[in-house]
């Protein structure tokens, strides 16, 4: 059980509800359908790993699954006895607000509810990089308890790619001797991180990027009103919700139009504007901006290497189609967006390291991609 009200949350997004406070599941139908195909049919696996892009709403659908099963009956446990009619298959994960479980969940008190993430190591007073073993192991005092209400039991890992070997191997004794009546979820970014024997345990769950509709429903739900357009967001974010409240924070659609515009006078470059964006990414407290721009610059680039071979995507911004394609017409001018991409991302991580002026390795970063605009 999570102490919800105390701890630090690094599974939150900054600027938006944490997952379990998420009521509804947008986009992701299709795991949605294939986890209630799995428990109506009464061959619920003991272990279910979570994947697909980071804020896509893995941990949503991982908390959703929970209250779910905390709550539901099991299929056919309930068939209304000898004159009444059976309890109709669950076609929704959705559990009334209103709901015991939904409110113990919610408070961070449900007894059939194990919550791992990362801890805090009590001789720094800071959050773990790492979950560690004893982390996973308390999951033990909590399995040997006797079963609460329908005599299931829910453990959540998120995220599963952030335990260290023991971690890994403590959790891995779980799957290969699964206690009765317990259903582990993982929530997994990367899961070629993860064990090949824990990924081989368990049934995996993949949700896709939102396309821009979901997105605006998302966070709508979230309670975000967004300056850009949600289609701009879909696209800058690769359908991440997550990924899309830091660009709603920082102001990454601007930014990114700015890159665009600036990009648009190319060859020749507009010097005033290049060193507006590199003294904007020089003030003081503005590391996570210059972050952001840094991997806006290599999106950008990345949509001009793919747009030589596939044609320019879907605009983010106003005029970058008709950008993309000038600047990069062919498959040869495409590998050359490529080869620079990969140079910038070098000699940023190298700056980064060494800590170079903000403004010099952004106005850097500008001149390598004017030299390659004009060879």
């Amino acid at each position: 059980m999570s102490d919800a009200a105390t701890a630090p949350e690094p599974d939150r997004v900054e600027g938006a509800p944490h997952p379990r406070e998420t009521p509804r599941l947008i986009g992701q139908q299709a795991a949605e359908g294939a986890f209630l195909e799995a428990f109506n049919s009464g061959r619920l696996h003991h272990g279910w790993l979570i994947t697909g892009p980071r804020g896509v709403g893995k941990a949503t659908l991982a908390w959703a699954i929970a209250r779910f099963l905390l709550a539901t009956p099991d299929p056919g446990s309930d068939d209304g006895g000898l004159f009444g009619d059976a309890a109709p298959m669950p076609d929704s994960l959705a559990i009334p607000a209103d709901h015991p479980v939904a409110r113990r969940i919610a408070a961070g008190s449900d007894p059939g509810l194990f919550h791992i993430t990362r801890s805090v190591n009590e001789k720094t007073g800071r959050l773990r990089d790492r979950i560690v073993a004893d982390d996973v192991r308390s999951l033990n005092h909590f399995l040997h308890l006797s079963s609460t209400d329908g005599g299931r039991r829910v453990v959540l890992i998120d995220s599963a790619d952030e335990m260290n070997t023991q971690a890994a191997n403590a959790l891995l004794k779980m799957l290969e001797e699964p206690p009765a009546r317990t259903v582990l979820l993982l929530v997994s970014h990367q899961p070629s991180r993860l064990l090949p024997t824990i990924r081989s345990r368990c049934r995996e769950l993949r949700l896709a990027p939102l396309g821009a509709q979901d997105m605006a429903a998302a966070l709508e739900q979230a309670g975000i009103s967004p300056d850009a357009d949600a289609s701009a967001l879909a696209e800058l974010s690769a359908g991440s919700v997550g990924e899309a409240v830091r660009l709603i924070n920082l102001g990454g659609v601007a930014m990114y139009r700015e890159i665009v515009e600036i990009a648009a006078t190319m060859p020749r470059l507009d010097r005033a504007r290049a060193l507006g964006l590199a003294e904007a990414a020089a003030t003081r407290g503005a590391e996570e901006k210059l972050d952001l721009l840094l991997g806006l610059t290599d999106l950008f680039l990345a949509r001009l290497a793919r747009g030589g071979t596939l044609g320019p995507p879907p605009e983010a911004v106003p005029g970058e189609s008709a950008l993309i394609a000038r600047l990069s017409p062919s498959p040869h001018a495409g590998r050359a967006w490529a080869e620079c991409a990969q140079m910038i991302g070098a000699r940023a991580r190298h700056g980064r390291a060494v800590n170079l002026d903000p403004a010099a390795l952004v106005l850097d970063t500008v001149f390598k991609i004017q030299q390659t605009a004009a060879g």
